[in-house]
Parts: C-alpha cells; sequence; structure tokens
C-alpha cells in the first residue's frame, strides 16, 4: 500500500531559481522512491501555496472511492528557526476544521545530518577542492542567519563538528541577521594564515541571501566558491529519511507535529 503524500514544504522566493531547483529535488525524491506521491507547496512567492495543495488532496478524498487521507508536511528548511517554529505549524493548525478528511503530520526539519554535510562536501569537490587540499583549506560554512539564536548556534555546532574531518578550519558566516557575514569570515582565516580558502553556501536553493553569499566570498577574495546544496542525491535521500521518521512517529492525528 502507497504510504501517506510527502507534501515538501518550501519557502518560495521571487528568484525563479529557487522554484526550478525545488522541483528538480522533488523530483530526485520521486525517482529513489516510485510510487510514493510527492507534492511541492510554497509559503510564499511562488504556487501552489501550502493550502491550494492541502485543498486539492482534500477535494480528491471528497470523491468516491478516491484520493488520500494521510499527508507528512516536510519543511524544506536546514535549521529549526521561525519558519518551522510558526510559520508551517500555524499554516498547518488550520487543516483540521477547513480539510476534515486530511491527517496531518509536521515532519522535522533537515538539518544537522551527515548527508548534508556529504553534500557540501560534493559540492567543494566540483568546485575544484581535492581531497589532498583539505589540509591546507579553510571553509567558510555560510547559512542564511537566523534571529533565532538556536539556529545560529547549530550552524556553530555543524562547523565545529565538520572542522574534524580534516580542515584546515571551519567557520560559521550568516548572510543575514547573525554575524560574521561571509567576507569577514574570509578575512579571519586569511589573517590567520590559512593558505586556501573555500566557501561553502549552505542553502538549498539559490536566491538573494545564496546571492549575497556568492557577493561576500568575491569581495573577499575566497579562492573557491561552492554551488548551493541544490537537488543533490544526499539531500533527497535525506527527505526521505525524515518522511520516514514522521510517518513512522506515532499515529496519525488531524495534525501534529513530529
Amino acid at each position: 500500500m502507497p504510504g501517506p503524500v510527502l507534501l515538501v514544504v518550501a519557502h518560495g522566493s521571487r528568484d525563479p531559481r529557487h522554484a526550478a531547483t525545488v522541483h528538480a529535488l522533488t523530483a530526485r525524491v520521486r525517482s529513489l522512491r516510485p510510487g510514493l506521491r510527492v507534492e511541492t507547496g510554497f509559503l510564499d512567492f511562488n504556487a501552489p501555496s501550502v493550502p491550494q495543495v492541502l485543498e486539492r488532496l482534500n477535494a480528491e478524498q471528497a470523491e468516491a472511492g478516491g484520493g488520500v487521507r494521510d499527508v507528512v508536511a516536510l519543511p524544506l528548511l536546514l535549521t529549526r528557526a521561525f519558519h518551522a517554529k510558526s510559520d508551517i505549524p500555524s499554516v498547518l493548525h488550520e487543516t483540521p476544521a477547513r480539510l476534515p478528511r486530511l491527517a496531518v503530520r509536521q515532519g522535522n526539519v533537515l538539518g544537522p545530518s551527515p548527508l548534508l554535510t556529504a553534500t557540501l562536501e560534493r559540492r567543494l569537490l566540483e568546485a575544484g577542492v581535492r581531497p589532498g587540499d583539505r589540509t591546507s583549506t579553510g571553509v567558510v560554512l555560510a547559512s542564511a542567519g537566523s534571529s533565532d539564536p538556536e539556529a545560529s548556534a547549530v550552524i556553530a555546532d555543524i562547523a565545529r563538528e565538520w572542522r574534524h574531518t580534516g580542515w584546515c578550519a571551519v567557520r560559521p558566516a550568516f548572510a543575514s541577521a547573525s554575524l560574521p557575514r561571509t567576507e569577514d569570515a574570509v578575512r579571519t582565516l586569511r589573517a590567520e594564515g590559512v593558505e586556501r580558502v573555500a566557501v561553502a553556501p549552505y542553502v538549498i536553493a539559490p536566491g538573494i541571501l545564496p546571492d549575497r553569499i556568492a557577493a561576500g566570498a568575491r569581495e573577499a577574495g575566497a579562492d573557491v566558491l561552492a554551488g548551493v546544496l541544490g537537488p543533490s542525491p544526499e539531500l533527497a535521500r535525506l527527505l526521505l529519511r525524515r518522511y520516514d521518521e514522521a510517518r513512522g512517529s506515532r499515529s496519525y492525528g488531524a495534525y501534529a507535529a513530529a
């Protein structure tokens, strides 16, 4: 029997590259698990919105003998900050009253995970960092940034753990809300005598903040700028892992946060 529908909840952006990347990622998820129904909904800027997707699923359920009842809503987010704690629960909490035929569960955010670190490594390799460069290369782990101290602390923890895998140094940086900025982290590594500096964007899709990370890397003269995480096979596997965790956590209610 097919499992619950996987609803990937993305932030959305005016930048068309964002939605294109999200759809490429969900297409890879489908290819990894044929038969699983994967839908995409956006919080802002792009269509369809999360409520629109849920309304369509509810309408299908209303048809005799058709549709689905269970939905796992999975935030396409790397840290547990405002959108995961407030925006998405607020949207999903309205579901029971408006759409009584659906049982929706919110899954956990994606990070931290070794699969995300593996994607960072993949993007650095693609950008020209060779395995033998690790001991002479300092990495700036550049995230979008958040005013939530929990989210910022997670980025710092990831940088600290990643440093133990052989890099000369790994420093966190933020495109907004928190400090240091990408260019400041690059300059700090230079001042400490690091021979080669690479910037690894810890963001899923292109947009304004990833562009700000790239601009900071160029301004400070970083040697390597990796691509965003994008539709990597590791990220697609991680989405399925979070989906499986949510569907198996406990029985479905009208709405529950996993």
